[in-house]
């Protein structure tokens, strides 16, 4: 067992993301059944609908799994309470101070990750009790970090200012990036991109077979006046660089935006008007498939790149 297996006391040091329309019950479950650690996505759930996919997840298994928590939404008092109320062990906190419910979840006897993009934010994480934080390079779909520090640059920064165990994010897919980034010095891997084109993933076939269509170059870190995000360059995003040609205002770029933006791409399938946030390891996502043989390929090649690492000679 190394550090991320002990915590959380699963068999592989796999962390699905929490993705917002993504990660459901169905994906967490498989994902902790397989052997990693599943995470529900609270992010785009009504508190009553976060109950009710905790509650159906504890049905679908007996292993460990977990609930992230943007704490950036309205309602987050009313979450927080319903995580536990329904006995949920363990929380990954992203997007707001970690200061500010850490010690509240940790009186509760429950496990605290928050989510970082930088190894200034890595340390006031330590510092605010977390047990464990997730370094995420730019690479990574979704919301971002403004600083645009890839994964490589940023684990052996994060590890050498704190001592709590690091969990790597961002352009993981296969074992073989697993085992570069524990190289660097994580003790784990968060794998997003990879399980939203997964059999489980709750996310809208016609995106799951846009993200296996993605080629090198095809996603792009972009509305950084709002909350950074990556995503295919669509038509929605070659209208929000037409805001940019423009010079807009950001109060126009939150008119284009609009609301739901996200979940019109990724839940409801509209590949050119929808958010369709994906990671640049897309690119190496070639099908969909069912978690449990994501997951086993990804130790299988893992295994073979540590073989193959023993045999380097200079």
């Amino acid at each position: 067992m190394n550090k991320i297996t002990q915590l959380f006391n699963i068999k592989y040091p796999i962390i699905q993301g929490g993705m917002i329309w993504n990660s459901g019950y169905k994906l967490a479950s498989a994902v902790s059944n397989a052997g990693g650690l599943g995470l529900i996505g609270a992010g785009s759930m009504y508190p009553e609908v976060l109950r009710e996919h905790i509650q159906k997840c504890k049905q679908a298994t007996d292993r460990p799994f977990g609930v992230n928590i943007p704490m950036l939404y309205p309602n987050i008092e009313e979450i927080m309470n319903i995580v536990i109320e329904e006995g949920v062990k363990i929380v990954f906190t992203s997007a707001g101070n970690p200061k500010t419910w850490t010690s509240f979840l940790k009186e509760k006897g429950i496990i605290v990750v928050h989510v970082v993009s930088s190894s200034v934010f890595a340390l006031k994480a330590q510092e605010a009790g977390v047990d464990a934080i997730v370094a995420e390079g730019f690479e990574a779909g979704g919301h971002n970090g403004r600083d645009e520090t890839t994964t490589l640059t940023l684990i052996p920064m994060v590890k050498e200012k704190i001592h709590i165990p690091i969990i790597a994010a961002g352009g993981i897919a296969t074992g073989r990036g697993m085992l570069a980034t524990m190289i660097l010095g994580a003790d784990g891997v968060q794998v997003g991109s990879r399980f939203a084109a997964s059999v489980e993933s709750s996310a809208h076939e016609n995106f799951k077979q846009a993200i296996i269509g993605v080629q090198e170059g095809d996603t792009q870190l972009t509305l950084k006046e709002l909350a950074p995000v990556r995503l295919i360059k669509n038509k929605f995003y070659q209208n929000v660089q037409a805001l940019y040609e423009k010079k807009s205002s950001k109060e126009e770029l939150i008119e284009l935006l609009g609301r739901a933006r996200a979940k019109k791409g990724m839940f409801e399938g509209d590949l050119e008007e929808g958010e369709l946030e994906i990671g640049q390891i897309a690119g190496l996502i070639h099908e969909i498939l069912p978690v449990e043989k994501i997951i086993r390929e990804m130790m299988d090649d893992f295994e073979a790149a540590c073989q193959e690492k023993a045999k380097f000679e200079f």
